[in-house]
């Protein structure tokens, strides 16, 4: 089993790996489910700092993957989110390539409905990509996507954990303010939400750098296989100068949603053809889609499939029916089971209950005349099998007594060992009556105490 948090959260295996630390798929003792938890890699106070401020984030959206809980345990800490099983938009563009424009509008679409939402809480997220934005394993019906990654974001105002000319985020998605040493701000995250539109249109990483250098004589005409209405949007998004840009999500998703009724009538029949995966491998053993399969009594008993072949069926009664089963098909099922369900408990056993005695295993060696001797003392013992009848009842185990050797020894032989009988303890002595020394002794100087004073009271008496 993997290791497990704070008595709660149980890492399974790896799913993904972050600038930060690790994402696991770790089993909720308390909620009893699946969820991913982020487990931190480093301990210096900015990583610990932006930890902090990345699961204090609580944003209720259905496009946004925020962190539910945390827990720490000695040196690591984690913090626990949804789990997402669609993989992100690198996974689809490495699957399909370019997109069809009218998927990419409904993406785009539900990925700035997000993105007002946590423009609504104050937070810029200074780090939108295709990793870091997931999908729902939706087959081919309609994609549901799930913004996540918060770790580098801050709420407006807050003071920055970096330097003013050290830019943090992902190369090729900074917007030319970032770049500059601006303060973080809306409209950065939109000029990344303009460039991650591009590289599902294309399928290639766009260059931020070329596209900067497109912009010095106004937008450029629309790329290739991009259509013009959709390229209207884009383009606004895209632009250098961040008082030219759009200052909201909600105003891109309007436009947005009039370019999507200008796209051709055949685009829209092409979203059909895409199919998001799910991208997340089969549980290791041990696991099961309801945890943990050592805490599952009924799950550790091994089934007829897995001991090699099915049941053996009981052996038919004298009757007609079902009578006793075999002894070695139904031994194991004679006992209950225990609670962990890994092994089988035998009946309680009863008190000690006299039986015949039984044969010494070993007898003592005798003299070759005086063995005839001894087999006529000895008393006829049937020797019964080790290996009970099927269906007998499970014999007590008897009460150990010591062994007298028939007849005389012989010869040179020492006599047989005599039982021996533990003596009795002593019994203790009957203790006197009164109270016990602790006691008696303070009551005998109180009363001394009390005896003094009366003798001075009687002589100052005239």
């Amino acid at each position: 089993m993997g290791e497990v948090f704070a008595g709660r959260y149980e890492l399974v295996d790896p799913i993904g790996r972050g600038g930060v630390g690790a994402v696991w798929r770790t089993w909720d003792h308390r909620r009893g489910r699946y969820v991913a938890a982020k487990v931190l890699r480093q301990s210096d106070a900015h990583t610990l700092l932006r930890f902090v401020r990345e699961q204090a984030l609580r944003i209720d959206h259905p496009h946004v993957l925020a962190p539910t809980s945390w827990a720490a345990d000695d040196d690591k800490v984690l913090f626990t989110m949804e789990l997402v099983r669609g993989g992100s938009l690198a996974h689809l563009i490495g699957d399909y390539g370019p997109l069809p424009p009218a998927y990419v509008c409904t993406l785009l679409d539900q990925l700035l409905s997000g993105l007002s939402a946590v423009h609504a809480e104050d937070v810029v997220h200074r780090d939108i990509k295709p990793a870091n934005i997931l999908l729902e394993a939706t087959g081919t019906g309609r994609p549901h996507l799930r913004l996540s990654d918060f770790g580098v974001s801050m709420r407006k105002g807050e003071p920055r954990l970096t330097e003013a000319d050290y830019v943090l985020g992902t190369p090729g998605y900074f917007a030319p303010e970032q770049l500059m040493g601006a303060e973080p701000d809306f409209p950065a995250d939109l000029y990344a939400v303009g460039l991650v539109a591009l590289y599902l249109l294309t399928g290639r990483k766009p260059d931020s750098q070329a596209l900067v250098e497109a912009y010095v004589h106004g937008m450029p005409p629309a790329p290739q296989d991009i259509p013009e209405p959709l390229w209207q949007v884009l383009g606004a998004l895209l632009q250098p100068d961040p008082e030219v840009r759009f200052r909201t999500a909600t105003g891109v998703r309007r436009a947005l949603v009039s370019a999507a009724e200008l796209l051709p009538a055949d685009a829209a029949a092409e979203r059909e053809a895409v199919e998001v995966f799910d991208q997340i491998g089969p549980l290791p053993p041990g696991f099961g889609p309801d945890g943990p399969r050592d805490r599952e009594g009924s799950k550790a008993q091994e089934s007829p499939e897995d001991s090699g072949g099915p049941e053996p069926e009981p052996e038919p009664g004298p009757d007609g029916g079902k009578g006793r089963e075999t002894a070695g098909a139904s031994a194991p099922a004679a006992f209950p089971a225990s609670e962990t369900g890994s092994f089988h408990l035998p009946p309680p056993v009863p008190a000690y209950v006299r039986e015949p005695p039984q044969a010494p295993p070993f007898p003592a060696p005798a003299h070759p005349g005086a063995r005839a001797q001894a087999q006529s003392h000895a008393p006829a013992v049937a020797h019964e099998s080790t290996q009970a009848s099927p269906g007998a009842p499970v014999q007590p185990y008897p009460r150990p007594r010591p062994h007298t050797y028939p007849g005389p020894p012989a010869a040179g032989m020492p006599p047989p060992t005599r039982p021996y009988t533990a003596a009795r303890p002593p019994a203790p002595a009957a203790r006197r009556p009164g109270p016990p020394p602790k006691v008696a002794a303070p009551l005998l100087v109180l009363a001394l105490a009390l005896i003094a004073v009366g003798v001075w009271a009687l002589t100052l008496a005239p």
